[in-house]
Parts: C-alpha cells; structure tokens; sequence
C-alpha cells in the first residue's frame, strides 16, 4: 500500500503515516518500492518469521508450555 492508502485506513494525518513509515522502514520491519511518484510498503516477512523462530526457540522442545 501507499502511505495515503495506510493513512486513509486509520485516523492520523499522512504526515504521521509517513513518519511511522519511516521508523519501521529503519527497523527492517517494512520494504518500500518506488514506482513513478508513488512509494509502496511491504512487510519484511523475513524479520516475521526470524521472531517466530525465536519465540519457538525460548519455548523449547515442549510445545504443550
């Protein structure tokens, strides 16, 4: 989605769109793609599943707990 896509789906301006955008695009947590005047955002899945993996890892081999 665009950033006014995202803004218009919650009730902040696109200016705090934008900046939020840009904190969790400093995490890794999001990609962007540029087409023409337009940037897209993405979940990075990759940083998603690396998470769950260590989640599943500090749960150990017992998946009951």
């Amino acid at each position: 989605m665009s950033a006014g896509e995202i803004s218009e789906k919650f009730s902040v301006t696109p200016a705090s769109v934008s900046r939020h955008l840009s904190v969790l695009k400093e995490a890794d947590l999001i990609r962007d793609t540029r087409e023409g005047k337009y940037i897209f955002y993405e979940l990075n899945t990759s940083v998603l599943e690396e998470v769950m993996l260590w989640i599943k890892d500090l749960k150990g081999s017992d998946d009951n707990v």
